[in-house]
């Protein structure tokens, strides 16, 4: 029986964990290594005072079949779409011939894709639509030069060497400085000029002005193939019932009932390296070493402390520069529990309180710092303690471990953010009624710096036969769950059959069929 060792308890490591033991023909002792003392990783789902709170927002959709069925046969969907009933969260049955549920509430919910961007305290539609109200909230004199931006960008394509071309050649300059430019800043704390287009072409996929115009002819004249509409644009995905957590939670308990072991707060500090495979990783587990062996190892630790980890061969110095120079961003929210909202909803779509619809709402104010801000009762009305009286919401920032914010006191960085929302008209800070922040290292990894040459490292890594990188961090890619995921479908299957070249491994969400939006 050949022992593989994982390392870390997120979507990529609990996959391949699960993908590993499954099959009962084939034996694999599996150890999930977890530094926190959480499962799920950025997918964890955070519990406060009787609210649960989602870190980043995960919508349960991908257009690669084997991560739907893998998610429907952990938590079979229920049919429930809070946003068209009069009131969040009735029950509805299982759709015919489903699997059941081994609990009564591990089920997924479907929901309506609400989500659009305040800019000029007014609602435009992410992404942006061709609707009247589009126009009217952009003036005449905007919409003129928008246009004429835009078709400039038809004729005269830019080279896309870095993201700021990447989308002016998609939307036009006008656009590009209104919806792209300060907003990217904000996410990364550098220009789109100095942001590899790598970034834009597996985050924003295929969407364009182009994309939006066919998206609302179909809708005029009906879509003939859904298959073929791009993810940004999708309406409805599925969300476990208590938030994404809950998913990898059930996940879990069947590793561990399967013979699988996750072990939390083992925090792997170096990678012991002998005649080009791995042999063994060294943990700090309640401030002691531990040294664990195997045969197989498959990380998803971060590409930066993976190399500059390495013992037993000297790494080439070109390679851990280029490995220790990789940058991430690292994250923040905070949650605020409210009475109400000062926005009002003057869309179509009914709501429990009549609070307004939206998932998240994209901030493209520039005089605040947050991104963005999730309501957490739209996700589901089951995060919400008491989901008819109160509004719960997650405000999100992005810094820099270190920096001013990240160092500021939990009182300090929650009062500065209620500040922002309500300098914007979101809230009245006397509405306010419980808080919580939660902090997230390297949540992000970038694409600048070092990023250039990581191929070097790839190859560099791939030389190790018995390890394989996955997930986000682990090939420092902003993957998706479902890419994530993917990346352990392709690890798995080539461990099974023998498959020496980690091509496929890699190749997941570069080709254009895997791009996505950023969640």
């Amino acid at each position: 029986m050949k022992k593989v060792i994982i390392i870390g308890a997120g979507p990529a490591g609990l996959t391949a964990g699960y993908e590993l033991l499954k099959d009962e023909k084939e034996k694999y002792e599996v150890v999930i290594l977890e530094e926190s003392q959480d499962i799920g990783g950025i997918s964890k789902t955070v519990k406060h005072n009787g609210n649960r709170m989602d870190i980043g927002g995960h919508r349960f959709f991908s257009k690669d079949s084997r991560v739907m069925d893998f998610w429907e046969e952990l938590m079979p969907i229920q049919g429930v779409n809070s946003f068209d009933d009069e009131k969040l969260g009735r029950e509805k049955p299982l759709k015919e011939g489903g699997p059941n549920p081994e609990k009564e509430d591990d089920v997924m919910l479907l929901r309506t894709r609400v989500s659009r961007i305040y800019y000029l305290k007014k609602f435009f539609d992410y992404p942006i639509s061709l609707k009247l109200q589009t126009f009217t909230n952009i003036g005449l004199i905007r919409t003129i030069k928008a246009g004429f931006s835009y078709l400039k960008s038809i004729f005269i394509k830019k080279e896309e060497d870095s993201l700021e071309n990447f989308y002016i050649n998609r939307f036009g300059k006008v656009l590009y400085s209104m919806f792209f430019e300060k907003y990217t800043e904000k996410l990364w704390g550098r220009s789109p000029k100095e942001i590899s287009a790598d970034w834009g072409a597996q985050r924003v996929k295929g969407l364009s002005i182009t994309a939006v115009i066919k998206d609302a002819f179909s809708k005029i004249f009906g879509r003939k193939n859904k298959d073929k509409v791009e993810t940004s644009l999708i309406e409805q995905f599925w969300y476990p019932k208590y938030g994404p957590g809950q998913l990898w939670e059930i996940l879990a308990e069947k590793i561990e009932k399967k013979g699988g072991q996750i072990k939390k707060g083992y925090s792997v500090i170096n990678i012991n390296i002998e005649n080009n495979l791995v042999k063994s990783v060294v943990c700090i587990v309640n401030g002691k070493r531990e040294v664990i062996e195997g045969d197989i190892f498959i990380s998803s630790m971060p590409i930066k402390d993976l190399i500059t980890g390495i013992k037993g061969e000297v790494v080439p110095k070109e390679i851990y520069d280029i490995a220790k120079g990789l940058p991430y961003v690292d994250f923040q929210t905070v949650g605020v529990l409210v009475k109400n909202l000062k926005l009002k909803n003057k869309t179509k779509i009914k709501t429990l309180g009549n609070i307004v619809p939206d998932c998240w709402i994209y901030v493209q104010e520039p005089s605040v710092k947050m991104l963005r801000f999730q309501i957490f009762n739209n996700w589901s009305p089951y995060l919400v303690k008491d989901v008819e009286n109160t509004i719960w919401i997650g405000i999100e920032y992005t810094c820099q471990e270190g920096d001013k914010y990240w160092n500021m006191s939990d009182k300090e960085f929650i009062n500065f953010a209620i500040d922002e929302l309500a300098s914007i008209d979101i809230i009245d800070k006397d509405d306010v009624l419980d808080t919580h922040r939660e902090k997230v290292k390297k949540a992000y990894p970038a694409y600048f710096d070092t990023y250039q040459h990581i191929d070097k490292v790839v190859e560099y890594i791939n030389k190790f036969s018995n390890l394989y990188c996955v997930g986000r961090n682990g090939q420092h890619r902003y993957n998706n769950m479902d890419h994530s995921m993917a990346t352990s479908f392709e690890t798995v299957k080539n461990i099974k059959e023998g498959i020496t070249s980690k091509d496929n491994i890699w190749k997941v969400n570069t080709e254009k069929e895997f791009h996505e939006e950023k969640k």
